[in-house]
């Protein structure tokens, strides 16, 4: 069927194709029932959701899984569907599309009469665009389909709020670095799918190494140890001992967990502002350093940094602007990596800026009242009188110059008659973040 992939759990689901020795470890690996699964014991410890649905017989029901990629999403699902007893179809939101989804709701339809029930796995469903979400909603709604969608991105934002209606969110977290070592541990001594065959060795230190390497990521860890393990040659014993660089090679470039279009964007964003709203130096640093070397657009940052320097410091320290708009202005210029130095910069200068948000304040104060007063007329006196019928109406009659009349500035209302007197713009002490002893 074009698209989309209908197996049984209890087929070809377990063929040498798909847990063979030709399969990637990662695969090889992949936990075939609850006892099995590492880490998330939140959803699958004694007496959890899942736990409870797969020990307690009861009716599985429509998820969405959200996690970060090699938290067990996809693992988690075909455990779900093989311990329910239910057929299994999976569909990639990268490949398929309305027509696929529509064939695999038919197709689970006229399974339905002879009794058998189908969990729908649609992974990276957050891909999907409102119409294909919406082309699921009567089978879930009905009970034709079990959907099981897997995303790494808040389905808050990213599935439809109707289809989040029919579904229960499960969040999977990022995997520890103890969970990690105890499923490398496992592949080592797998006889059936792991390396134990290959005699491989790993010190505690390195085991440690890559478990922080792969930050969360079961996939990431197992991958390297595969690539490791592989290009180790036996010594006269047989074993194979892993060094520190064969691990640097196989781990290849640092893993940042980061998504120029995801929510995580988001995320270290918000870090890296908060962090110098509260003049973190050094956080702000390691924000902006994670959002580069993760791969962020320099002039998203660079906006940012604007922002905050008249949002939060403002008066405070109007040279932050500057300081901004120039390193906007440099990284625009010149690019990366040269313009990591400006933005850095910026940042140090920011965080150790005092901060006001008194400009802030003042505008939300001012837009409340010219929200609440929109149709309040311009006082006769403020307006322009470009023709002689409106002066003859007393436009700008009664209007001074502040320059040849000083006393204006006191003495001449410029607010509408009801606001007389409104203050918005409040001069306020500012947070002094810089040591002025301080020449470092």
């Amino acid at each position: 069927m074009n698209g989309w992939e209908a197996r049984s759990l209890f087929g070809d689901a377990n063929s040498d194709a798909n847990t063979g020795a030709a399969a990637p470890l990662a695969e090889r690996m992949r936990p075939r029932s609850l006892a099995e699964c590492v880490g998330q014991n939140h959803l699958v410890g004694e007496g959890r959701v899942l736990s409870r649905i797969v020990n307690g017989g009861g009716m599985l029901p429509s998820l969405i899984l959200w996690g970060a990629p090699g938290t067990g999403k996809t693992t988690l699902a075909n455990v779900l569907a093989l311990n329910s007893g239910l057929r299994f179809v999976a569909l990639s939101a990268v490949f398929s599309g309305v027509k696929d989804l529509r064939e695999a709701i038919q197709e689970a339809r006229l399974e339905q009469r002879y009794g058998k029930k189908t969990v729908l796995f649609i992974d990276e469903i957050h891909r999907f665009n409102k119409a294909q979400q919406d082309a699921l909603l009567h089978a879930v709604e009905n009970g034709t389909v079990v959907l099981i969608g897997a995303t790494t991105e808040n389905p808050s934002f990213e599935v439809t709020g109707a289809l989040l209606s029919r579904c229960r969110v499960l969040v999977l977290n990022p995997l520890s670095e103890e969970e990690i070592k105890q499923i490398v541990l496992n592949a080592l001594a797998d006889e059936e799918r792991g390396l134990a065959n290959r005699h491989a060795q790993i010190s505690d230190q390195l085991l440690t190494r890559l478990a922080q390497a792969a930050a969360g990521d079961a996939r990431v860890a197992l991958t390297a140890l595969e690539a490791a393990v592989e290009s180790t040659d036996s010594d006269q014993n047989g074993s194979r001992v892993i060094t520190e660089q064969t691990i640097i090679e196989a781990l290849g470039r640092a893993h940042y967990a980061y998504d120029k279009g995801g929510e995580e964007h988001y995320n270290l964003a918000s870090a890296l502002i908060k962090s110098l709203r509260n003049s973190n130096v050094d956080a702000a640093l390691y924000w902006l350093a994670r959002m580069i070397e993760g791969g962020a657009d320099p002039i998203f940052i660079a906006r940012r940094l604007c922002i905050l320097a008249s949002e939060d410091i403002g008066l405070a320290d109007p040279q932050a602007m500057v300081q901004a708009a120039a390193a906007a202005d440099i990284v625009q210029l010149i690019g990366l990596p040269e313009g990591i130095f400006p933005l850095t910069q910026a940042t140090i200068y920011l965080a150790r800026a005092p901060k006001s948000n008194a400009v802030l304040k003042a505008y939300q104060a001012a837009a409340k009242d010219a929200a609440d007063t929109a149709r309040e007329p311009v006082p006769l006196h403020l307006r322009n009188a470009p023709t002689p019928l409106m002066k003859q109406m007393g436009y700008g009659g009664s209007y001074r110059y502040v320059h040849n009349d000083p006393n204006a500035k006191e003495e001449m209302e410029c607010l509408p008659a009801n606001l007389s007197g409104a203050r918005y713009f409040v001069e306020e002490e500012t947070k002094e973040t810089v040591n002025q002893t301080d020449n470092g």
